[in-house]
């Protein structure tokens, strides 16, 4: 195994100053090169300085690996694809990264985020505790839905009016669609009151939001069977079960038999045990996860599901008149320690 010391360490800097993602870029490089490189706990490090770029995960790592660029050429991938880094967001990776101290304009947002009115009430988060999951009823402005709604509908070339349209869009991610860098989607992301949201279920406003893909989930028909995703987890049962959240803004209205959101809810407090009573070998996500008790979640244009990552999650055979358009916004704390 190759030492990690022979790979950038995460304290070298590029890209007007971001930390960390020369080393993201140099470990890519040694496996291409036939080099086992380990980086355990890391994938956090990497989503943050991806999200603080505006880049998205496999958007970055499929280009990383696909085109093998020099480092040079992958900061002017990263240019070219996100723009330029905000200073505001360098700053906070470099305290984070290098220890720095906060500066002033960094306090100043999180204190001011942290001095919001709750978005949540004692009873919501009573709920949460319960059930792992909550409603955030307009999350963001109906203009601001709407923008973000019509960049998807753009970009897949399909009237929200016309079904003739909607199984012909260029999409080859079943429902979900890799459009992930738009100003409508960035507007979103940075909704405060999606932000103190977050904020209060984590404990902390010190938080990264996710540069997120969308989606468009028209009804299922008999030419046109529902692609999935089915109820699933997100992170890796190797690893121990930690909390985490995730989020779906709904960009149109969505009842419940429209392909909603389904989850199971309460089940983070069962998750553990449930695991323990499967056999040896058994892989849960292949186990009938809608018999623990699955529900379709209904919202409106503008409302925002979060979740605890440890509920089983996904999408449900649109039976509705109309499609499902999303967009899938995150918040994580990010904490590095040297090594």
């Amino acid at each position: 195994m190759q030492s990690l010391n022979t790979i950038a360490p995460s304290t070298a800097l590029g890209l007007d100053g971001v930390p960390h993602i020369k080393r993201v870029w140099s470990a890519s490089q040694a496996i291409l090169n036939g080099k086992k490189i380990d980086r355990p706990g890391e994938e956090l490090w990497d989503r943050a300085v991806f999200d603080a770029l505006g880049i998205g995960l496999h958007q970055t790592l499929n280009f990383l690996y696909a085109n093998a660029p020099t480092f040079s050429e992958f900061e002017a991938w990263i240019m070219a694809t996100a723009g330029k880094p905000e200073p505001l967001r360098v700053d906070r990776l470099r305290s984070t990264f290098l220890g720095t101290q906060q500066t002033a304009e960094v306090s100043e947002w999180l204190q001011m985020i942290e001095d919001m009115p709750p978005v949540f009430t004692d009873d919501d988060l009573s709920f949460w505790d319960e059930n792992g999951y909550l409603i955030l009823r307009n999350a963001v402005s109906p203009t601001d839905c709407c923008e973000a709604k019509e960049a998807i509908l753009t970009h897949l070339n399909v009237s929200e009016d016309d079904p003739d349209t909607w199984y012909q869009a260029r999409n080859q991610h079943g429902i979900m669609v890799e459009l992930i860098q738009h100003p409508a989607f960035e507007t979103n992301r940075r909704s405060l009151r999606i932000h103190k949201a977050f904020s209060q279920l984590w404990k902390t406003s010190d938080l990264w939001v996710s540069a997120d893909r969308c989606g468009f989930h028209p009804p299922q028909n008999e030419k046109h069977a529902f692609p999935g995703p089915d109820l699933h987890w997100d992170f890796n049962f190797n690893q121990p079960l930690v909390f985490g959240t995730q989020g779906i803004l709904y960009l149109t209205d969505t009842p419940p038999e429209q392909g909603a959101l389904t989850l199971v809810p309460g089940f983070h407090q069962r998750l553990s045990g449930w695991l323990a009573d499967l056999p040896a070998g058994t892989d849960p996500q292949k186990e009938d996860l809608h018999a623990l008790g699955s529900i379709p979640i209904g919202a409106k244009a503008g409302d925002m599901v979060i979740w605890n990552h440890l509920l089983p999650h996904g999408s449900r055979p649109n039976l509705g008149q109309r499609a499902r358009i999303v967009q899938y916004i995150n918040m994580i704390p990010c904490q590095f320690n040297p090594y």
